[in-house]
């Protein structure tokens, strides 16, 4: 995370949230909170229950610090959870802002939901993208529509496919999350296989595959202590990769199990490294790789 004299610096209001990969870029806070704030799983903004779009002066204020003290940063990505949805003449307003103020960036990337991108035209999307828009990260968390409806994300798998083809198509790579365990260990190999079709079908530019951790406070938490869900354990998270993995064939990109809460990082560009990846998980179930200690994993 990167921080800067408050006093001076940027207009942050509660906990910053962005993708590890945008770890060196300007953070401009564009929106407060997410405005589904529904999934079980996550606790990212149960701080901030109102959510809310920021006054167009105080993102402008933002831009022009960031135009005095961020020359050497090329990308911005705009928080808070999902700033896609951000009506259109205002985004367009705020990405236009940032080509006046910061000139030198390549990228812009931003948080998106389902909902959000069907708000949006293709037209519209087209022109975002025109305008810099590089990059969205869309939460799939399951292809599964049981487990869908259960985590309560607010769409279903046809949804999630039609949207995040979509941005593809206007130009805009979707860097797709989903998470391994978030069905329990008894809908393990139903989510995995879902998973790995919805992947297929989207054929995003990249896929992060996160673990599920439970978060204090959230209602997934308390479906555990009550015992209604039971995580997989790591050797059912593995075989829940392996599956994943075997099930989804993309004409490009990256799947990545890279982030901290993984048992087994892995970085597959395809589909020439699917075969390599797979024979990567089996080692590790055979004992032949060892697995990220439990005490290591994080959100």
């Amino acid at each position: 995370m990167i921080f800067f004299d408050q006093e001076e610096g940027f207009d942050y209001v509660g906990h910053l949230m962005r993708p590890p990969s945008e770890h060196d870029s300007i953070l401009i806070q564009a929106t407060i909170g997410c405005s589904h704030n529904k999934c079980t799983f996550c606790g990212a903004y149960r701080d901030k229950r109102l959510f809310a779009i920021k006054d167009e002066a105080v993102i402008l204020k933002d831009l022009a610090y960031a135009s005095r003290r961020c020359r050497h940063m090329d990308r911005v990505f705009l928080m808070d959870g999902d700033a896609l949805i951000i009506p259109q003449k205002r985004l367009v307003r705020i990405l236009e802002q940032i080509r006046e103020h910061l000139p030198w960036v390549t990228r812009v990337g931003l948080y998106a939901n389902a909902k959000g991108v069907r708000m949006k035209s293709d037209e519209d999307l087209r022109r975002l993208r025109e305008l810099g828009l590089g990059i969205a990260y869309l939460g799939v968390e399951s292809g599964d529509d049981e487990t869908l409806r259960r985590i309560r994300k607010g769409a279903d798998a046809a949804t999630l496919i039609e949207q995040g083809r979509r941005l593809e198509e206007a130009g805009i790579a979707a860097s797709i999350t989903v998470l391994l365990g978030i069905a329990g260990a008894e809908r393990s190999t139903e989510h995995a296989r879902a998973t790995g079709r919805v992947l297929t079908a989207m054929d995003p530019s990249y896929v992060g595959a996160l673990s599920v951790m439970i978060v204090p406070g959230t209602p997934l938490a308390e479906e555990m202590a009550r015992g209604e869900f039971l995580p997989p354990g790591p050797e059912q998270a593995l075989l829940e990769l392996r599956t994943m993995v075997e099930h989804t064939d993309l004409s490009h990109g990256l799947f990545m199990s890279n982030h901290a809460s993984n048992y087994l990082p892995l970085r597959i560009t395809y589909p020439e490294g699917k075969a390599d990846a797979l024979r990567t998980v089996d080692a590790a179930l055979t004992g032949r790789i060892n697995l990220r200690p439990e005490w290591y994993r994080a959100l």
